[in-house]
């Protein structure tokens, strides 16, 4: 008798799970339709290249993040009120936005806010500058979408991809409202958008230089491709362009490989220096005549911690 008990039991919790399971695909379905529904014109926060997705982490990454040169703009992905506007231990520069759909949004780790709370701000509106205030161990935009809003243990959390489309790590992004010229957010199309500039620019103009300098103010550094980097990502960090690395390393494509070995083109006088394997921060300091907190303070560190490879400003 008790054996039939618990064969009747287990199969009674077996049928359990699967239909929770079913439900729970429905319920997913249903709520990344109405997301859709919701947000049909968002934008992207910001230019960049993708570094981390939703859910990574043992699943406590609440966001996504997006990587460009500090000071890069952060833009309101749509009209709303800003709920929020402050400084954390964790999030470190932060800006909340409730949005007339209820949803709130969140921009993390900036180097500077713009907007103070109350503010009424569009869509496409600069809230604030990327940088690495916080609990952070470089330059991105941690971005984080709730709905309803934003709740201490995230549980109202969903995916911001959802809203704004699917991407892969080291994918390249645009902040482009969807109101204007749409183009494809890959790569090649950033180097299409960087040749642009380079042919239209005034060579006097400070714009101009930017993106380009004469090849007798150039020097070369060597650097080894990391994992999730793309061509565009790397001329960001060294600002040159994707085009220069290419001639430089004579590349047909913007297609790159983890490991591979690439010239970096950079104009003299810029003091950038690639950490190397075995070198601390207090090295780095000694060696470059630095003082320690100047130096994290120049790249945004909120620890001692560096890594091979690791692109550190000697010189601002």
């Amino acid at each position: 008798m008790s054996d039939y008990i618990r064969r009747f039991l287990n199969t009674g919790f077996m049928a359990l799970c699967v239909t929770l399971s079913f439900f729970g695909v429905l319920q997913a379905q249903a709520n990344t339709v109405d997301i859709k529904e919701l947000t049909p014109n968002w934008m992207w926060p910001s230019d960049g290249v993708i570094t981390d997705l939703f859910g990574t982490r043992q699943g406590h990454h609440k966001g996504i993040d997006i990587a460009a040169p500090i000071g890069s703009q952060v833009y309101a992905v749509e009209n709303g009120v800003v709920s929020k506007s402050y400084y954390s231990d964790t999030y470190g520069n932060v800006v909340f936005i409730k949005h007339d759909n209820e949803i709130e949004t969140v921009y993390a780790h900036l180097k500077e806010r713009k907007v103070h709370e109350g503010a009424i701000v569009q869509q496409g509106e600069e809230i604030g500058e990327m940088g690495s205030t916080g609990d952070s161990s470089g330059v991105h935009l941690h971005f984080e979408v709730h709905l309803s809003k934003w709740t201490f243990d995230k549980s109202n959390a969903i995916n911001p991809l959802l809203a704004l489309g699917e991407v892969k790590v080291g994918q390249a992004v645009a902040a482009i409202k969807k109101d204007e010229p749409e183009y494809v957010l890959e790569t090649s199309a950033l180097l299409e958008k960087n040749e642009t500039i380079e042919q239209t620019q005034n060579k006097s103009d400070p714009i101009y230089s930017q993106y380009h300098s004469d090849e007798k103010d150039q020097e070369q550094t060597n650097y080894i491709v990391q994992n999730g980097e793309t061509l565009w990502s790397i001329s960001n960090e060294f600002q040159t362009t994707v085009h220069e690395i290419q001639e430089q390393n004579g590349l047909e494509t913007n297609q790159i490989k983890v490991g591979q070995a690439l010239s970096i083109p950079v104009k003299k006088g810029k003091n950038i220096y690639v950490v190397q394997k075995g070198d601390t921060l207090t090295s780095i300091s000694k060696k470059s005549n630095i003082r320690l907190d100047r130096l994290r303070e120049m790249n945004q560190l909120t620890e001692d911690v560096i890594k091979p490879q690791q692109i550190l400003i000697l010189s601002q």
